[in-house]
């Protein structure tokens, strides 16, 4: 610690702070324009001069380090007059449109000019900057306004990892370009700006500031869940935001936060319920849909119903959802897409680690020493993970080792890359563990008092075979051990996998060997790093916790143990048994199921071997669809039910770090559209007879019989979120794995799925700005393939699976190895997921010019 004085007050920092952190310490204003907390100072704008005793110069704060012994004064005649003379050179040729410029009323230079009294403009000077740059997608930029602070260039850099933004020329003739080709659209650079250099098209001349109503809220595009404010005028959210140092994710958004908005005004929008595609009453609707389920009910029992929930809907909504099947409707034939990835993951970390999401708060990657990411994507699927490793990576110097089928963008940044076949991440983690244990570097400690079958786990990984791996996984030997050792030496690891992981074929061997590996490492071990699972879709978290799977009740607790205890809870008999998504889908085929209830699912794209579930639909006696925008499947359900997107509605949702967020109201839905806790709660009381339950009510019951939600209902109610109860492993409580290691199948060609980094399930195609970056789905092919194929860049092919086939335009990329394409399920046009068989992402597959 050091300690210093400040206009006459004392003050002692950590060694390293800047004379402006010892002053915000003391609640002294300094200006500012270039800085950002969040980045690495620049000291370009010059305004927080200070005066240094015993300098002959004044000092810029945000980038001088405090000295002990330091006397420092922050206000004096000379100092405002140097800073209004250096506001002044800034304004030099700096365009007086304010009137019409999106950031007037917001600007930080306006801000300025009126805290140093600038009043006028002293200064001339040829106007040599460049012109107002208007052909990147979604965002303009306006060189005149700019005052080069360099902020969006840093924030670019060193926080998103793009790298997109730079200076262009030199001296007076400098301005912010961009390389588009590596723009991530994220419109954290519009965020920054604090002028109105860098502008969001879309908002452009929509609203002023001091119009826009702000709600806080969630983006639930992703389960990361970052905190944002929705500003709406008239009843339309006009622009999404989010705050500097006091969201989690720091301010950040991705282009699904920033610009995925656009859906909520769609003119698809489902605004009034329909009956046999005819407009109807919400009276109508719901008691066609209660007569038929009773009667169904009554005559066949309740496996004659089924029922497919979502991340898309809310803790409370996936709670009533399960409890209408099943004590309304007796049935236990319930499920949805986590079926076919989270659910995977959360059942093998369930059973080995006690687990049902991640083991940390993500800001704890940040802090880690070393960073694995495993058969993920971060940049699309989870950019605010991928924030996280950044952090780690660039100003931590964490090492990092990216693990991955394909050449990510995170790639660039690894100490360590390895290369795998796609289905051979079993090996891999399990290679991995043992090069640890084999070198004296696993967690031992942790290992001893928390595991209950240590000697076990010693003898599998002592007969795992590293040739085989090596063989199998395609990776050197030199490779895995070099990975090992950035692993091994670090006192706090961070373990990250995705979807290539949670969707294999040999998924569950996989996740019980990332466990292992977990438990070997030290991931679980403190509170730097952790384990952590992405999951896709907003509220997969709470819909597992939710208890929306045939074989678990609430809080991952077995169906069959705890059916009793929930009966008695519930007051009622609980059904044995129950059909999961696949055995629904049978169901159907065999007659056996006449009624399917879909809130906010769609398997017609969200499901693999999706042309079965588009033929089993047509032999329904009814087929329920609730959801907020048209689609297909609303165009064959019997019932449609328009529901409320997550701005629309209140409730809470829980991210994958066992984060349970508060979701507000910032405009209502359109027309007639209701809250899906609104038509379940209906629903309910038509078919049980007793009154609808609350939300506070449902979130009560669901913290007391769940577990885990320890006092989340008290404490939500007047904070925007809060904990599940923290990850703390008793002593012998968790189970290591001896997976049994299946090697992927070989094929001249395979396609997996990914995720489109501009796109979030299939909600935000329905945005005129994220279509705008990628209106359709792409199949990525290596140049090699490519020329085998006779395809060029922007060509079209055809793909065929073992469920079937599906054309899509071609982008050639040397990302994709030779014998691999990659395709992402955003698009319901392309429905890559109807070549897919149930229980694998990636399958062998014939190709040809379309």
């Amino acid at each position: 610690m050091i300690n210093l004085k400040i206009d006459g007050k004392d003050v002692q920092i950590a060694a390293g702070a800047t004379i402006l952190d010892a002053a915000e310490q003391l609640g002294i204003k300094i200006p500012t324009l270039c800085y950002l907390k969040k980045v690495s100072p620049t000291g370009a704008c010059r305004i927080c001069a200070v005066e240094v005793e015993g300098a002959d110069k004044t000092m810029t704060a945000c980038n001088t380090r405090a000295v002990d012994g330091m006397v420092v004064t922050t206000q004096s005649e000379r100092l405002s007059k140097i800073r209004r003379q250096i506001v002044e050179l800034l304004l030099v040729n700096h365009p007086l449109d304010c009137p019409v410029c999106d950031a007037g009323g917001e600007c930080d230079l306006q801000d300025v000019c009126y805290s140093q009294d600038v009043v006028r403009q002293p200064f001339e000077a040829d106007d040599v900057n460049a012109g107002t740059i208007d052909h990147w997608p979604l965002i303009q930029q306006v060189p005149n306004r700019c005052i080069m602070c360099e902020k969006c260039v840093k924030t670019c850099h060193e926080t998103i990892g793009s790298s997109a933004l730079f200076v262009n020329e030199k001296g007076d003739k400098a301005f912010i370009d961009k390389d588009v080709e590596k723009c991530d659209f994220c419109g954290n650079c519009v965020q920054v700006c604090p002028t109105g250099t860098m502008i969001s098209k879309p908002f452009k001349f929509k609203a002023r500031p001091w119009e826009l109503r702000k709600t806080p809220s969630v983006c639930t595009l992703c389960s990361a869940q970052c905190q944002v404010e929705m500003h709406s005028k008239q009843g339309k959210v006009m622009r999404v935001t989010s705050e500097d140092g006091s969201t989690v994710n720091d301010g950040n958004l991705c282009v699904g936060g920033f610009f995925g908005h656009d859906y909520l005004a769609s003119d698809q929008r489902l605004t009034t319920p329909l009956v046999e595609g005819q407009p109807a009453s919400w009276e109508a609707a719901l008691d066609r849909v209660a007569a038929k389920f009773s009667a169904l009910r009554d005559e066949q029992g309740g496996q004659a119903l089924a029922g497919l929930a979502s991340p898309h809907l809310t803790n409370e909504e996936n709670y009533l959802f399960q409890k209408l099947f099943r004590v309304a409707l007796g049935s236990n034939n319930i499920d949805s897409e986590a079926r076919f990835s989270s659910l995977r993951a959360a059942k093998v970390l369930n059973t080995q680690l006690k687990l049902s999401g991640a083991s940390n708060p993500l800001d704890r990657i940040g802090t880690a020493e070393a960073v694995l990411v495993l058969g993920a994507d971060l940049r699309s699927e989870s950019p605010a993970l991928n924030w996280q490793v950044q952090l780690a990576s660039r100003k931590n110097d964490t090492n990092l080792v990216v693990a991955n089928s394909r050449r990510v963008k995170l790639v660039r940044q690894a100490e360590s890359f390895l290369q795998y076949q796609p289905g051979s991440e079993a090996y891999l983690a399990g290679a991995l563990a043992k090069l640890l244990v084999d070198k004296g570097l696993a967690d031992n400690d942790f290992l001893n008092r928390c595991v209950a079958n240590r000697d076990e786990l010693d003898a599998y990984l002592n007969n795992f075979d590293l040739d085989t791996a090596c063989t199998v996984t395609g990776i050197s030997h030199e490779q895995l051990q070099k990975a090992a050792d950035y692993l091994g030496a670090a006192a706090s690891v961070a373990i990250i996998f995705g979807r290539d992981v949670m969707g294999a074929a040999q998924a569950e061997a996989a996740i019980a060997a990332i466990a292992n590996l977990a438990l070997v490492s030290g991931a679980l071990h403190g509170d730097r790093g952790g384990l952590f699972p992405v999951a896709l879709k907003g509220n997969a978290q709470g819909l597992i916790d939710a208890g929306v799977a045939a074989e678990f009740l609430p809080g991952l607790q077995d169906y069959a143990a705890a059916r009793e205890s929930f009966a008695k809870a519930w007051h009622c008999t609980l059904p044995e048994g129950g059909a999961d998504a696949i055995g629904i889908l049978e169901g159907i085929e065999q007659g056996k199921i006449k009624a399917l209830y879909l809130a906010g699912a769609n398997p017609l794209v969200g499901f693999p071997d999706n042309a079965r579930w588009r033929k089993a639909l047509d032999k329904l006696d009814i087929l329920i669809a609730q959801d907020i925008l048209a689609n297909d499947l609303t165009a064959l359900a019997t019932v449609v039910l328009p529901g409320a997107a997550s701005s629309e509605k209140r409730g809470s949702v829980t991210a994958m770090d066992q984060r349970v967020n508060k979701l507000r109201i910032a405009v209502a839905a359109p027309g007639e559209a209701r809250p899906d806790l609104a038509v379940i709660s209906d629903l309910f009381a038509r078919l049980t007879g007793k009154p609808e339950p609350s939300e506070k009510t449902i979130r009560q019951e669901m913290m007391e019989l769940s577990g885990g939600y320890a006092d989340v209902c008290q404490t939500l109610e007047q904070r925007d979120f809060c904990w599940k109860r923290p990850y703390a492993p008793a002593d012998k409580s968790l189970v290591a794995a001896t997976p049994e290691l299946v090697a992927p199948q070989t094929a001249d060609l395979k396609l997996i799925l990914s995720k489109c980094p501009f796109q979030f399930g299939t909600t935000t195609t329905y945005s005129a700005a994220n279509n705008e970056l990628a209106p359709e789905g792409l199949i990525i092919i290596n140049p090699e393939d490519a020329g085998k194929l006779g395809v060029a860049d922007g060509g079209k092919l055809k793909v065929t699976g073992p469920a079937g086939s599906a054309n899509g335009k071609v982008m050639v990329h040397e990302m994709m190895p030779v014998g691999l394409l990659a395709a992402s399920d955003n698009f319901s046009g392309m429905n890559i997921q109807q070549i897919m068989p149930i229980g694998s992402n990636c399958v062998a597959v014939t190709a040809a010019k379309a």
